[in-house]
């Protein structure tokens, strides 16, 4: 083996940056944080590098936050302020409550209408062997409140012991408005409540929408409609509204950043500018993984990367070495194997879809994959890395 070989490949580094305020230039202070943790780690840069940066410090360099009270305002300009029903929200003290309590200061009534056994990110209301227990089938069956607590009684999250039915009854009356609770998965039985609908459903919101619409009724908006503009001065997004929202205070969200595909340009040029690397660059929230105990589903944002630079376009173009080695070559060994599948991976066409020895490579976008990787890496709490350098993810066997 040769002596100068590379023996590490991807390595994914969190990147320590000062306390981001509105109004920062993030760029800079970005590109400054990478070249000092460089300096000071001993590592340098090189093309193809991926540095990502998180949304939650984005968002917040651009101001963008809007209160309860902006909610309550564009709700009820937008649905008339009488009866709403809400519809198929996830069960999140810091992704939906606040969002909820705007939402219930701007109507006269919520029915509220909750999927179950679990929500669409797979936090549980109610398990499924309960639901078989109990003879009831999720995909017909309507439930009151009422028949919900005889069957079931109170059942309270497993990682944060809040009983969401509950909790979210007490938001909606404590915000003014009167509360109706109903459990049902077909988005057309809150027609029997109401005909104006607030679906708050994240990746599945087009079909409900238009399943709604066909079905006749007179007004249809998801989370993805509201504070799409500014109101009274708030933060807005005009393409995911309150979708990848955040509880910023009791009273107060951070908004899924806006525009900023510029911000990644500006990082990738400044890089370039300073050491003459061309580096990708990527802004990124939730990854897109599922817990096996928890069965939570991560991805609350509408989408892991809302910007990201022309490089990071596309799925990975793998070989899977497993199975070279076990069919291709299962005769070789040592370097007469190692020289064959780097024979093998220099000469693999641009396009490798059908191709066997692809198979169980992860066609997934590059964005999801390496965004997945930022948000383990940075985690969501006290890390204070909101910026992720990955080195070596495009490399293969013959680098």
């Amino acid at each position: 083996m040769s002596t100068n070989e590379r023996r590490v490949g991807t390595v994914s580094r969190g990147i320590r940056c000062p306390i981001i305020r509105e109004g920062d230039d993030l760029a800079t202070i970005v590109t400054e944080s990478v070249l000092l943790a460089a300096e000071s780690e001993g590592f340098e840069l090189r093309d193809r590098d991926v540095i990502s940066v998180t949304e939650s410090i984005v968002a917040r360099s651009q101001g963008n936050y809007a209160s309860v009270d902006d909610i309550a305002a564009d709700v009820r300009q937008k649905l008339g302020g009488g009866t709403v029903g809400v519809i198929f929200p996830i069960l999140s003290r810091n992704r939906f409550a606040i969002c909820l309590k705007g939402i219930a200061m701007g109507a006269k009534k919520i029915v509220l209408m909750l999927s179950y056994p679990s929500d669409e990110v797979g936090n549980e209301l109610v398990s499924l062997d309960k639901i078989d227990e109990a003879g009831v089938n999720p995909y017909s069956d309507v439930l009151t409140l009422e028949r919900y607590r005889e069957l079931f009684g109170e059942n309270r999250h497993e990682f944060t012991g809040v009983d969401y039915v509950e909790y979210y009854g007490n938001l909606i009356r404590e915000a003014g408005a009167e509360c109706e609770i109903i459990f049902a998965n077909r988005p057309t039985a809150i027609l029997d409540y109401t005909d104006t609908v607030l679906t708050c459903d994240i990746h599945t919101r087009a079909r409900t929408k238009r399943i709604l619409k066909a079905a006749g009724a007179k007004a249809v908006l998801g989370l993805d409609d509201i504070l799409t503009e500014s109101v009274n001065g708030s933060g807005c997004n005009s393409r995911y509204g309150l979708l990848g929202s955040n509880k910023s205070t009791e009273d107060k969200i951070k908004l899924f950043p806006k525009e900023c595909r510029d911000l990644v340009l500006n990082i990738q040029k400044m890089i370039f500018d300073r050491c003459g690397k061309h580096v990708e660059v990527m802004v990124y929230g939730d990854g897109a993984f599922k817990d096996p105990k928890g069965k939570i589903w991560e991805l609350a944002d509408p989408v892991v990367s809302p910007a990201f630079t022309d490089g990071l376009i596309g799925t990975p173009n793998e070989l899977k070495l497993k199975y070279l080695a076990d069919n291709d070559f299962k005769d070789l060994s040592g370097d007469a194997l190692k020289e064959a599948i780097s024979a093998s991976i220099k000469a693999k066409s641009d396009n490798l879809v059908g191709n066997m020895a692809s198979q169980g490579t992860t066609p997934r976008q590059l964005t999801d994959l390496i965004g997945s990787l930022c948000d383990l890496t940075s985690g969501s709490g006290d890390k204070g890395t909101p910026v992720v350098l990955v080195q070596g993810y495009f490399d293969n066997y013959t680098n």
